[in-house]
Order: C-alpha cells, then sequence, then structure tokens
C-alpha cells in the first residue's frame, strides 16, 4: 500500500476521533482541510478506504462520524463471481458485500458486518468484520486428483462456494478421479491457502445412475433414512383401528366420502364429503389423525418436527415420517377406517360458510379417485368413466358446482391467482428424463384445492377469535417500495395500480394480472408482481394472507407431510378434549415461535432442493436433443440476452454473443432488443424458433441460439 496514502488516512482518521470534532459532510469536511476542487476526489477515496475498515461511518444525514460504526448481523449469501450479500431478519434489502470485504466467509455463515456507505439510489454496502457461526460444515462435489500426488480438491457442486476444497491423501477415503463425494470442512482458508477437508461419503461416480439427485440430497444435508429405534416406534403404534381408539369419536363411516389425488400418491391424508341441505352445501373435509400415533415428543416427532416437511423430488419422496404410518395406517385407504379430525362447514350459495363443526372422527372412504378420473366425469363425460363410477357421479357434479362457487367469491375479494404451470417429468428406470410437460391443473385439482382453503380458513378464524396459541400460514402486504416500482414499469405497458396510503390491496394485483392475460407481457408482469410480493411463512401470530385476501389461514390438510398441520391438530385435539389449561397454554405459547421458524426454514430448503433436481432434470433432457430446433415465447429480457420458454416448461438463454447477424442494443423501458444495423426487434412475449447450442450439467443452464436468422 502507498505509503503516503497511508499517511493521509491517518491524518484524516486523526482529524475525525478528535473530542472538537463535530460529524460534517464532506464538502464541509474538504473546506475545512483545505482540499482545493481538483483534489477531492483523493480525499473521497481516503474517505472510503477509512469506511472499508469500518474505522468511520457515514450517518444517514450523510455526515462521517467517528467510532465503529454499529454492528449488525445476518446470513452471508455468497455469488459464484466473489462478491455476496448479507440477508438481515429485519427485511430490508439485502446488503452488497464486494470480494475484498467477505472476509473469507462462505455461503450460509452467520457474519457481523458493518454498512461502509449508504447511497440513495442504489443498494446499501457493507463489509463483514466477524463470522459468528458457520452456515455449512460438508460440501458435496466432483474428487479430482492429479497423476503422482498425494492429494486430491474436492470441486463443489454449489457454484456460491468458488473455492475448491484441498483434500489430503490419506483424508480421501479411497476416493478417485470422477467420485461425486461428500467432504467435511476441517478449516475454512485463509490468505494464500485453501479451505481443507476429509472425504466422508462417496456417492458413487458422477455418471452413476441416481448419483446426481442424490449429490443434491446431500448439498442440501436432507435426512435420507430413519433411524432403527424411529421405525421400531412407528411398527409399535401403527395398529389397526380398536373400539377402544373409536370411544368418544363422531362416527362417521355411514357418509358417502372420496380421496381425490394423483395417480402415484400414497399418503392420503384428505378425504371430502358433500351433501345438501336445502340451499345449503354441507362440505366435510376429513384430515388424517396423525397425532394419534405421533405423541409429542417422541422419537418420531421429534425426527418430524427436525424434518419440518416431506420433500418431493423428480424420483424420490424424502418422506417426514415413516413409510409404516405415512403410507399405513395415517393414510385414508378405501374400505378402510380410518382415525380423522374433520371440519364439517355448513356453506351457503355464496360460498359463505354459515356454520362449521371441528371434530375427531372416524370415518371410512368410499373410493381412492384420481384427478384424472374425476376430469373424465365432470369435463370429458366420458361414458366409461361415468359407467365404472356412477353411484358417486352426483357426488362429484355437487363438488363442480361448489368448487365454482368458492372460487368466484375468492375472485371477488381479490385473491391472487399466479398461474404459472408446473413441471412434470417422465423418468425412465435408469432416471433419465424421457417426457417433460406441464403439469395437467384440471377441474378436478382445483376442487380439492378450493375444498382445502375454505377448511384451512374456516379453522384459523375459529382459532383466532378463541384466543389460543396457534400457527397461521402468513403473507404479509408486499413492501409498498416495491408495489410503487412495480406500478411506475407497468406505465409502459399503458397499465396502471390504484395505490393507497401506505396501503396496497391484492385486488389491485389481481386486477392487473386480468388484464395482462392472454399479452405478450404477461409472464414478465406476472413474474415481476410475484417477486414484488413477500414469502409466506408459518407465525404464532396472525397477520392474514395478503395472496389469497383472507383474514385468516392456517395449514391444517396435510399432517401427515407438513409439521405445522401435525402442530395444529396437536392444539386442536387439546382443545376439543378440555385439556387446553393454563399450564397447556403456556407450553404452546412457549414452543411454537421456534416451531414455526424452523417449519419455515425446512419449507425454504425442501423448495430449493425440488426445484435444483427440476433444473437438473430439464438440463438433462436437453442435452439429449442439442442441435435440434423449437419453437418458444421470449419470457425475459437482460442486456446479457433473452430467456427463451418452451411450451414444455423448458427455458433456455439466447446470449447477445450468439446473436450473431448484428449487434442489439437492449432497451430495458420497453423490454426489446434491436438491431443496430438491420433494426430487427425481439419483444417480450414474441414467439421464435430456437436451436439448442449447449448445456451445463453443473450450472443447471440451457444454451440456445435463433434458429429462424
Amino acid at each position: 500500500m502507498d505509503k503516503t496514502f497511508e499517511k493521509r488516512k491517518k491524518v484524516i482518521y486523526d482529524l475525525i476521533c478528535d473530542d472538537l470534532y463535530v460529524p460534517m459532510k464532506f464538502k464541509e469536511l474538504a473546506m475545512l482541510l483545505q482540499v482545493p476542487k481538483e483534489q477531492r476526489d483523493d480525499l473521497r477515496e481516503v474517505l472510503e478506504a477509512l469506511e472499508a475498515d469500518g474505522r468511520i461511518y457515514l450517518s444517514k444525514r450523510g455526515k462521517y462520524c467517528k467510532g465503529e460504526a454499529k454492528r449488525l448481523t445476518g446470513i452471508y449469501r455468497a455469488n459464484q463471481r466473489g462478491f455476496g450479500f448479507v440477508i438481515t431478519e429485519d427485511e430490508n434489502p439485502d446488503i452488497f458485500i464486494s470480494e475484498e470485504d467477505r472476509s473469507d466467509a462462505f455461503d450460509g455463515d452467520r457474519v457481523e458486518f458493518v454498512i461502509t456507505r449508504e447511497p440513495k439510489e442504489r443498494r446499501r454496502e457493507g463489509k463483514i468484520v466477524r463470522i459468528i457461526s458457520r452456515g455449512v460444515t460438508k460440501i458435496v462435489g466432483i474428487y479430482q486428483q492429479k497423476e503422482k500426488q498425494n492429494y486430491g480438491f474436492v470441486i463443489p457442486d454449489n457454484q456460491r462456494f468458488i473455492q475448491d476444497i484441498f483434500i489430503p491423501a490419506e483424508k480421501s477415503k479411497g476416493a478417485m478421479n470422477g467420485h461425486k463425494v461428500v467432504a467435511e470442512l476441517t478449516s475454512y482458508g485463509e490468505e494464500g491457502r485453501k479451505p481443507e477437508g476429509k472425504v466422508t461419503e462417496i456417492l458413487g461416480h458422477v455418471n452413476d445412475p441416481g448419483v446426481d439427485i442424490m449429490s443434491i440430497v446431500k448439498g442440501y444435508d436432507l435426512p435420507v433414512t430413519f433411524s432403527e429405534k424411529i421405525l421400531n416406534q412407528a411398527e409399535r403404534v401403527a395398529k389397526a383401528v380398536s373400539d377402544a381408539d373409536m370411544a368418544g369419536r363422531k362416527d362417521i363411516r355411514d357418509w358417502e366420502m372420496v380421496t381425490i389425488d394423483g395417480e402415484d400418491a400414497k399418503d392420503l391424508d384428505d378425504a371430502v364429503s358433500l351433501t345438501k341441505e336445502g340451499e345449503d352445501y354441507i362440505l366435510g373435509v376429513h384430515i388424517a389423525d396423525v397425532t394419534n400415533y405421533v405423541q409429542e415428543n417422541s422419537a418420531i416427532d421429534r425426527e418430524a418436527k427436525e424434518r419440518g416437511t416431506s420433500v418431493y423430488l423428480v424420483d424420490r419422496v424424502i418422506p417426514m415420517l415413516p413409510h409404516k404410518l405415512s403410507n399405513g395406517i395415517c393414510s385414508l385407504n378405501a374400505g378402510e377406517d380410518r382415525l380423522a379430525l374433520s371440519c364439517i362447514m355448513t356453506v351457503n350459495q355464496k360460498g359463505i360458510v354459515v356454520g362449521h363443526e371441528i371434530a375427531e372422527t372416524v370415518i371410512r372412504v368410499d373410493e381412492r379417485m384420481t384427478y384424472t378420473s374425476v376430469k373424465k366425469i365432470l369435463e370429458d363425460r366420458d361414458p366409461d368413466e361415468m359407467e365404472r363410477y356412477r353411484q358417486l357421479v352426483p357426488l362429484f357434479e355437487r363438488m363442480g358446482e361448489l368448487s365454482q362457487i368458492l372460487r368466484g367469491r375468492r375472485q371477488r375479494r381479490g385473491s391472487i391467482d399466479f398461474d404459472f404451470p408446473e413441471t412434470k417429468i417422465i423418468l425412465d428406470e435408469n432416471g433419465k428424463p424421457v417426457e417433460i410437460k406441464p403439469y395437467d391443473r384440471n377441474v378436478a385439482t382445483k376442487i380439492i384445492e378450493d375444498f382445502m382453503l375454505l377448511a384451512n380458513e374456516t379453522v384459523a378464524e375459529d382459532y383466532y377469535w378463541q384466543e389460543l396459541p396457534f400457527v397461521y400460514r402468513t403473507h404479509e402486504a408486499p413492501d409498498e417500495e416495491k408495489i410503487r416500482a412495480l406500478a411506475t414499469f407497468i406505465n409502459n405497458f399503458g397499465y396502471s395500480m390504484h395505490i393507497g396510503v401506505n396501503e396496497i390491496r391484492p385486488k389491485e394485483i389481481q386486477k392487473l394480472l386480468a388484464k395482462v392475460e392472454d399479452t405478450p407481457e404477461e409472464a414478465l408482469i406476472c413474474r415481476l408482481a410475484l417477486r414484488s410480493m413477500k414469502q409466506a411463512r408459518y407465525m404464532p401470530e396472525n397477520v392474514g394472507h395478503f395472496g389469497l385476501a383472507a383474514n385468516y389461514y392456517t395449514h391444517f390438510t396435510s399432517p401427515i407431510r407438513r409439521y405445522p398441520d401435525l402442530q395444529i391438530h396437536r392444539i386442536i385435539k387439546d382443545n376439543l378434549r378440555g385439556r387446553m389449561d393454563e399450564k397447556k397454554i403456556e407450553h404452546y405459547q412457549n414452543i411454537l415461535t421456534e416451531v414455526t421458524k424452523h417449519s419455515s426454514e425446512t419449507e425454504r430448503r425442501a423448495e430449493e432442493a425440488e426445484r435444483e433436481t427440476i433444473k437438473l432434470k430439464k438440463v438433462e433432457y436437453m442435452q439429449q436433443h442439442i442441435g435440434e430446433e423449437f419453437e418458444g415465447v421470449i419470457s425475459g429480457m437482460t442486456k446479457w440476452g433473452m430467456y427463451v420458454e418452451l411450451p414444455n416448461t423448458i427455458e433456455g438463454l439466447v446470449h447477445v454473443t450468439n446473436m450473431m447477424d448484428d449487434h442489439y442494443d437492449y432497451y430495458e423501458d420497453r423490454y426489446e432488443m434491436i438491431g443496430v444495423h438491420t433494426n430487427k426487434t425481439y419483444k417480450l412475449g414474441q414467439t421464435i424458433l430456437v436451436r439448442v447450442i449447449d448445456t451445463d450439467r453443473m450450472l443447471r443452464t440451457i444454451d440456445f441460439e435463433i434458429a429462424d436468422i
């Protein structure tokens, strides 16, 4: 470092630390130091260096202050290009951390940092001053060893880990080149030294079937198996329903009811019944009583709480509960007596719940139906299917009627429906993708969605007014700043939104989505609207659900695969059985903050792992189609290229370097790319023909080029 520069730093630092110094802005400080205008850039550079060191800081009023900047904490999220961001719990915008200021932090570390810059127009910048705790202790990657060397390296799968992990030969566990391994970090590295580790598990060769998905499973530290103790406990409790089990329960085994699920579903945790009394519908949503078999603080319960949720990957399900429970006694299999917790609602012609009962019940499902079968009956009027289930056809027709009433009512109050197509991936016996298509969201899936939403709202409202400890599924209103930015942006397309003082109503978002439906800009505006939303989460406090325009909402309907639902059932049963005394209330108040926080975290982990496996299989699928041409729609635009989505939901990038017929300029305000010489224009929503030119399994990316040039 230049000695003169360091000397200047010391002089200015001593001045700011002087007891007589009064915090002042840059211009005032420059005048005090008698720095000529032509040398003020040098002064600014010195001040920025002192800020970066955390020795001075810039106040919100833009004044330079002495002493240490206020130390804040957050989670560091690395970028593969070296820089990163710190995410804080106060939900303020993330703080940018340059590569020089990351202080050997790894992705996921909890860090202490100081704000070094607070520019008005750009995001805040910071410097990490201490690593509080490491977020990652194990890395999944490919092992590589050069010939005649007694050490190797693990190249991390996760691109956020930008350094390879050094592995001494004696700690390689016999790994060979090309092996996918799990490495435990023994040192996080320092200046001039790489992080070190030891191989703890060899998953197999990178090209072996199933190793790709298992690498993601291990990368997200998802539990794969249950301990012998838990399996034995599940075996002991999974007994057939006895007379003692049924004592004191509402016996509704003679009610006509069905389960409606996907063809491959094995854990059937919800059944529905529907009759009419005059003009009113009597809707029963019957949920497996998992808490009867999973006692609080048992080994199974502790494991379920730790897992938080079942994880649905493209080639496997990692269940929250052992199969003996999830696919056995807790699954509402047709023709078998089952214990349930039922929400029985009286719904009028306007879709309003005018009365309800929550009860412990004994049920017996009449038929295990699939979404496909119910669609064939209600939409296709398939004669064979209607004959096969002729006894149940009137039930399904009633369900279709009520579903439309409920959906219409939700729409009128402003419920937002982001109808992005989900991906369905068909694999062969070796785990190779043979077909990728949009998931069919039909009349039957909507019926179940509508009935489950109503039950969740009804239960949440009931327990809110009882003022008992509870778990709510919340979705807070978006930040006004983000919504105003969205409103400004959509003006470019001729749309507008009404934003009240300190308030945005879901109805405004819903109306916007309706306006852009079937327009070229629909995909972009829907995505931007979604990004302006906050993430839904579990909380012990009820703040409503913005996206559903619901004042009360919870997750009550899936206790086999979500721990919050299981926790709610436990509260409801304690209340129904008269056990909700002061001691119980205090118990739940003490545990629910931690339970909801952990459940939200495990939900996000599961979603990320699911997305990664889908992206991986999409890349693997397109590897088989390099050189082939597909028609797609321009779904997004950036200065580095255009994203094109195919009808099967696969998205790839046409990079500007591959648009070789001209030099294209990007016009952000119109989301257009225009050729400088040809004036050729590409617009959002435009249908184009693309050719697959490359894929990258490590980065999970697909590259296209325009085929009709």
